[in-house]
């Protein structure tokens, strides 16, 4: 008995299926065969009746003679067959076994014959119990003499056959039903397996043990929810990596401003020093501060997003004012490498959003600009319209660029080309979160050695193009 599960209905369904299938089929074709076969011996006897109608008027004087009903009886018997002659009331008048009851007959096929029609009828003959076939016709001899011509056959050699014929469908069917267990049980252990197999690899995954995959080559949905399991296995794994990765950079930023920090305090705290060097402790205390605020400002917009609970401060902008505004906070850091900052934009560019978080978003690309670009290098902002209701900012360097190994990858949260420059790995996956959140797009292109183009696509204000 194959115990409760997938298996257990896949077996009972298929055979469930075929089972049905058969018995219609065998059921029909039964039903076929017993029609064929009764309706060939009705065919045969109409058949016989209809060729001694023909000629019974040229074998049969116009005058009863005391021979009259033997010669009917010679000339219309049929072999295997007792022919009986009977009244238009059922009465029998003779037969040709010799014997000549004194009953009537009560039969369906009489009454037919006496309306005209050839009647048939299968049953049970009276006394015997034997299964028979009773055709009847009338049939005129002359003006004035009328018979029921009635037929009889028995049908115990059909239905003997017509049983035989069963038992060999039926052991028939039962072999073909043996073949589809047999099949089906196949069947379910080759679906049964390998999702066994899966859930027993993802039982070692829900426990942590990522490195674990599924082996076996599966086809079709198998095979396709095996891939999805490995690749779900190493996404943890490089998210992991990733996470370790961000909480050792991210370690190694907090603890290089908080060592300034603390160093300094102490020193500051010691006294004794002149008021030039306080000032320069104080201007290094004040700036890692910034740095640390900085940090764990990225890491909490971070989280906002992930949450869903950033929240929009909606208006009018103009691109024009933003950009200009962004290359002001970004120039110092810029004059340091001697980096040229060019802004190119129309004039009368604007669209909805929120100010600073886009400010924010463009800051981080420009910075991003400059910090892997060469110096004496120049960083080209530029904004344009792209259609009646989309606009551009682009941001073009001609930095170290990036592989196309890491491109795909670089929007990844904790993602770091380059660990040595610092920073979180949140930048860019926050600033695609930004502009996604205004219904824009964030593109990247980037060529090894030859620099990088990052393309910000928002949507522009209806109601000043309108006015436009």
């Amino acid at each position: 008995m194959i115990k409760k599960g997938m298996r257990r209905q896949i077996v009972l369904h298929y055979i469930l299926v075929v089972f049905v299938a058969l018995l219609l089929v065998e059921t029909i074709f039964l039903l076929a065969i017993r029609t064929y076969y009764y309706d060939s011996i009705y065919s045969k006897i109409t058949t016989h009746i209809s060729a001694g109608e023909t000629f019974v008027k040229y074998e049969f004087s116009a005058e009863r003679s005391p021979n009259q009903l033997l010669n009917l009886l010679d000339f219309f018997n049929l072999e295997y067959t007792e022919l009986e002659v009977l009244t238009l009331n059922g009465d029998i008048i003779t037969s040709s076994t010799g014997f000549q009851p004194d009953r009537t007959i009560t039969t369906s096929d009489v009454p037919e014959a006496v309306g005209g029609s050839v009647g048939r009828w299968v049953g049970r003959q009276a006394g015997t119990n034997e299964s028979v076939m009773a055709v009847s016709k009338m049939v005129q001899i002359n003006s004035h003499e009328t018979y029921i011509l009635r037929y009889l056959t028995s049908m115990e050699g059909v239905n003997n056959d017509l049983l035989n014929l069963t038992l060999l469908s039926i052991g028939i069917g039962a072999a073909v039903m043996m073949i589809v267990v047999l099949f089906s049980i196949g069947l379910a252990n080759s679906i049964v397996r390998p999702l066994n197999n899966i859930t027993a690899v993802s039982a070692q995954m829900a426990k942590g043990k990522f490195t674990t995959r599924i082996k076996g080559d599966y086809r079709y949905e198998i095979g396709e929810l095996a891939s999805t399991l490995n690749y779900m296995a190493e996404e943890i794994v490089r998210s992991n990596q990733i996470k370790d990765d961000f909480i050792s950079s991210i370690s190694h930023e907090l603890r290089t401003p908080l060592t300034s920090i603390k160093g300094w305090s102490e020193t500051l705290i010691s006294g004794g020093y002149d008021p030039e060097e306080t000032k320069l402790g104080m201007g290094i205390i004040s700036k890692e501060s910034d740095r640390l605020i900085g940090l764990v400002e990225e890491i909490l917009d971070f989280s906002k997003l992930q949450q869903n609970e950033m929240k929009l401060s909606i208006a009018q902008v103009d691109i024009k004012v933003l950009l200009q505004e962004t290359l002001l906070n970004i120039w110092a850091k810029a004059e340091k490498k001697r980096i040229h900052l060019l802004l190119e934009c129309e004039d009368t560019i604007f669209i909805r959003g929120d100010a600073n978080r886009l400010k924010q978003v463009f800051l981080n690309l420009v910075d991003n600009a400059v910090k892997f670009s060469p110096e004496d290098s120049s960083i080209v902002l530029s904004a344009e319209r792209l259609t009646n209701t989309e606009m551009a900012v682009i941001v073009r360097d001609s930095g170290i660029g990036i592989s196309e190994a890491h491109l795909s990858r670089v929007r990844d949260r904790f993602f770091q080309v380059d660990a040595l420059n610092g920073g979180t790995g949140l930048g860019l996956a926050i600033s695609q979160q930004i502009v996604e959140l205004h219904n824009g797009k964030l593109e990247m292109d980037s060529e090894l050695g030859k620099g990088t183009q990052v393309t910000v696509i928002l949507p522009l204000d209806d109601v000043q193009e309108e006015k436009a």
